[in-house]
C-alpha cells in the first residue's frame, strides 16, 4: 500500500458554510444517532467495573492485582472482539454486526451483575468485552463510509465524544446507587442496567441500511476483482502500514486505561475522597474529556490527523506526569482534570477517520479491527502491570499510573511521525 497520496484520491476537505450536523442527510444522521447511541451505552458498561472497584475490595477481599487481571482479561477479549467484528463486517455488513455487538455486551454486562464470585465475574466481563470491541470497530467504520469525506473527521470524533457522555451517565447513576443502597446490592445495580442497551438495536434495525461504498465493494469481490481476504493486511505493501498502525493504538490506548482503569482507586485510596468528593474529580476529567474529543475532531480535520495525534499525545503524557506523580494539593488536581480529560480523549477523535483511511475498501472493517484492538489487547496489559507494580514494588498506585502513561504516550509520538498522513483521502 502506497505511503504517500496522489492528487486523484483527494477530495475538497473544505466543508460547505454552515454547520456540518445541519447539511446532513437523513441517512448519514441516522447512522451519526445509531453509532453516537451505541458508543455511549459501551461506555456505560465499560466503566461500570471501575466504579464498583472500590466496593469489590472490601466486600470479596479482592487485590488489585485481581482487579488488574478482570480489567486487562476485558480489555484482551474487546480486543478478539473487536478484530472478528471488524471482519465479519467486511463479509456480512456494517449495520447487521453493529446489531450484533450491542446485544453480546448488553447479555454480559447483566451477566456480571449476577456473579457469585471474582471468578464468575472474571467470566462474564470477559464475554461482555467481545461485544464491547467489536462495537466500536463497526460504528466507526459504518461512520467513516457513510458521512461524507469533509465531514468524516468531525462525525467520527462527534462519535468518540459519546464515550464521555456514557462515562458521566454510569457516573452519575453509580453516586446514586452508592448513596442510597448498601454496597452489596449497589454494584449489583449497576451491572444489571447493562441490558438496556439492547433496545437500541430496534432502533438500528429499522432506521440503517448499508453504506453504498459497502455494497459496491462487496460486488467487487464477488466478480473476483477485489481482494477480500481479511489475511491481506498482512501481506507486503499493507503490512508496515498494519504494524506502525497498531503500535500507535497501543500506545494510544496503554495510556488511557493505566489511569482509566484506576482512576477511581486512585482518588479513594490514595488521595483518600469519599465517594461523591470523588464524583467531583471524576467530572471535572469527564467534561474535559468531552471537550477534547470535540475540539480533536475538529483539529483533526483542521491540522491532519498525524499533527493532531502528536499533540494531544504531548499533553496528555505531561499532565499525567502532573496528576500522578507530582505532590499536588487536592485543589490543583481538580483543576488538572480537565485539561488531563482534554488530551487523554481528545487523542481518539482522529482514529476511526484515520485507520478506515489507511485501508482500501474491502479491507476497511479487517483493518481498522485489527489495528484498533491489537492496540487494545496489549494496551489492556497496562492495568494489570500498574497494579502489579503498586502491589509488589515500592511504587505508589499513582507513580505506576504516570509510569506506565509516560512510556504509552512516547510510543504513539514516534509510531505517528512514522506513518502517512490521510486527510482527505476519499474511498
Amino acid at each position: 500500500m502506497k505511503n504517500t497520496l496522489d492528487a486523484a484520491d483527494l477530495v475538497d476537505a473544505s466543508p460547505p458554510q454552515g454547520s456540518w450536523l445541519t447539511t446532513l442527510d437523513r441517512n448519514e444522521k441516522r447512522a451519526l444517532s445509531a453509532s453516537f447511541s451505541g458508543y455511549a451505552v459501551d461506555a456505560f458498561d465499560y466503566y461500570t467495573l471501575p466504579l464498583v472497584t472500590p466496593i469489590l475490595l472490601t466486600l470479596w477481599g479482592m487485590s488489585k492485582t485481581e482487579v488488574g487481571l478482570i480489567g486487562t482479561s476485558t480489555l484482551v477479549a474487546s480486543a478478539i472482539g473487536g478484530w472478528m467484528a471488524g471482519v465479519l463486517a467486511d463479509r456480512y455488513g456494517r449495520v447487521r454486526v453493529l446489531q450484533l455487538t450491542i446485544l453480546v455486551f448488553a447479555i454480559f454486562t447483566f451477566a456480571c451483575g449476577l456473579a457469585r464470585s471474582p471468578q464468575e465475574l472474571l467470566m462474564a466481563r470477559t464475554l461482555q468485552g467481545l461485544g464491547f470491541g467489536g462495537e466500536w470497530a463497526v460504528g466507526s467504520v459504518l461512520i467513516a463510509e457513510m458521512i461524507r469525506p469533509a465531514y468524516r473527521g468531525k462525525a467520527v470524533g462527534f462519535v468518540q465524544s459519546s464515550w464521555a457522555i456514557g462515562w458521566g451517565a454510569a457516573v452519575l447513576v453509580s453516586m446514586a446507587l452508592f448513596s442510597f443502597l448498601p454496597p452489596e446490592i449497589s454494584w449489583r445495580v449497576m451491572f444489571l442496567l447493562g441490558l438496556l442497551p439492547a433496545l437500541l438495536i430496534v432502533f438500528i434495525r429499522r432506521s440503517l441500511h448499508e453504506p453504498e461504498v459497502y455494497l459496491q465493494t462487496r460486488a467487487a469481490v464477488a466478480r473476483g476483482e477485489r481482494n477480500g481476504n481479511f489475511l491481506a493486511i498482512f501481506k507486503p505493501g499493507i503490512l508496515g502500514t498494519t504494524v506502525l498502525a497498531s503500535l500507535m493504538f497501543t500506545g494510544m490506548q496503554g495510556g488511557y486505561y493505566a489511569i482509566g482503569v484506576w482512576l477511581p482507586t486512585f482518588l479513594k485510596n490514595e488521595r483518600h475522597l469519599t465517594v461523591l468528593g470523588s464524583g467531583g474529580y471524576q467530572f471535572m476529567f469527564i467534561v474535559g474529556a468531552f471537550a477534547g474529543y470535540l475540539c480533536g475532531a475538529y483539529l483533526s480535520d483542521r491540522l491532519g490527523r498525524k499533527l493532531a495525534f502528536i499533540l494531544f499525545a504531548v499533553g496528555a503524557g505531561s499532565l499525567v506526569y502532573a496528576y500522578t506523580l507530582l505532590p499536588i494539593t487536592d485543589s490543583v488536581m481538580l483543576v488538572l482534570g480537565f485539561p488531563l480529560g482534554f488530551f487523554m480523549s481528545g487523542i481518539f477523535s482522529g482514529s476511526g477517520a484515520f485507520l478506515a483511511e489507511l485501508f482500501p475498501n474491502e479491507l476497511r472493517g479487517s483493518g481498522q479491527g485489527f489495528c484498533y484492538n491489537f492496540g487494545r489487547g496489549i494496551g489492556a496489559t497496562f492495568p494489570a502491570v500498574v497494579g502489579l507494580l503498586s502491589d509488589r514494588t515500592s511504587l505508589s498506585l499513582g507513580s505506576a499510573i504516570g509510569i506506565c502513561a509516560a512510556i504509552a504516550y512516547a510510543i504513539v509520538i514516534v509510531m505517528a511521525l512514522c506513518l502517512p498522513e490521510t486527510r482527505g483521502r476519499k474511498f
